[in-house]
């Protein structure tokens, strides 16, 4: 708790001077994370308890990649720990980024982010945490279950663009970057929230629970139903969907990089609320975790306990 409460204050004292560094996990690229005041451009309700927030920012849209998430603080001083929310779109040329998110109850921090409205200002940090490697070449099963949807969609987008992040560590511009993608989504019934905008990006198909649209079940129901094949799965959703997809890619000998969803405390690596199981030790903490928030949000499947 004193580390925790000793890193808060290095945040509040580096306020409106926005730039923190840390090491990637990956080795050897410098992440920059800057801490805002955003501005919220536009919000609406996508239905269900579930809001989209688009907000006007100084730095952290040129920063962020897909797969990477931000912090949002809310303006009630007794709320002292941020939410995190994934990213859902990036506009680097207007300096916006677009948040999905679902509201988890009354008097929570979503809550208070529903009610906000054009020209409010939010405090916010970030982009935190990895985003999602591409290998170009191979292809691939973009799956989102659940409030895990919206980060898939700007991955999408990025592959179709030819930007997105290859294992060299470099944005690949152009067909090099270029992947045969379909797209699996996965939800509880008809509200079928961005589903829309990701059939603009590639094929995509669609699971319900209640079997309202699409295949009945879940989203590898809706991959046999449909005969799809690829190569590697890149997916993020509830746990239950990612070790169900972990372990089909293991039969079906796929590469899977999954984004995970984890309740976190700092967002930034110093509390140790968010850790995982691995394979490997962490050289931070020199036991077999990992920090969702640091290291993650997306890995490699074989190396993290589902």
């Amino acid at each position: 708790m004193r580390i925790f409460q000793e890193h808060l204050q290095i945040v509040n004292k580096s306020f409106g001077k926005l730039k923190y560094i840390n090491k990637r996990n990956q080795g050897d690229k410098m992440a920059e994370k800057f801490e805002e005041i955003a501005v919220v451009v536009d919000q609406s309700s996508l239905g269900n308890g579930i809001y989209d927030l688009t907000l006007k920012t100084d730095k952290i849209a040129k920063a962020a990649r897909a797969g990477q998430f931000v912090s949002v603080y809310s303006n009630d001083k007794s709320k002292l720990l941020p939410r995190p929310i994934s990213l859902c779109g990036i506009n680097r040329a207007d300096d916006t980024i677009r948040l999905v998110y679902r509201v988890t109850g009354e008097g929570t921090g979503t809550e208070e982010f529903s009610k906000l409205v054009r020209g409010d200002k939010v405090r916010i940090l970030g982009p935190l945490g990895n985003g999602f490697t591409v290998e170009p070449g191979k292809k691939a099963f973009l799956i989102g279950g659940g409030i895990g949807v919206p980060p898939m969609l700007q991955l999408a987008k990025d592959i179709n663009a030819g930007i997105v992040q290859t294992p060299g560590g470099e944005k690949n511009p152009g067909q090099s970057a270029r992947v045969d993608m379909n797209i699996v989504m996965g939800y509880r019934d008809e509200n079928t929230f961005l589903l829309d905008e990701f059939k603009e990006q590639a094929a995509s198909f669609v699971a319900t629970e209640d079997g309202s649209v699409g295949t009945k079940g879940n989203v590898i129901d809706a991959i046999k139903e449909n005969a799809l094949e690829a190569d590697v799965i890149y997916a993020c959703g509830p746990m239950p969907m990612l070790r169900a997809l972990k372990a089909y890619a293991t039969e079906h000998d796929m590469d899977c990089f999954v984004s995970m969803e984890e309740r976190m405390a700092c967002g930034i690596g110093a509390c140790l609320a968010c850790v995982c199981k691995t394979k490997d030790k962490d050289a931070h903490s020199n036991v077999n975790n990992k920090r969702i928030c640091k290291e993650g949000p997306v890995f490699d499947a074989k190396e993290v306990e589902l």
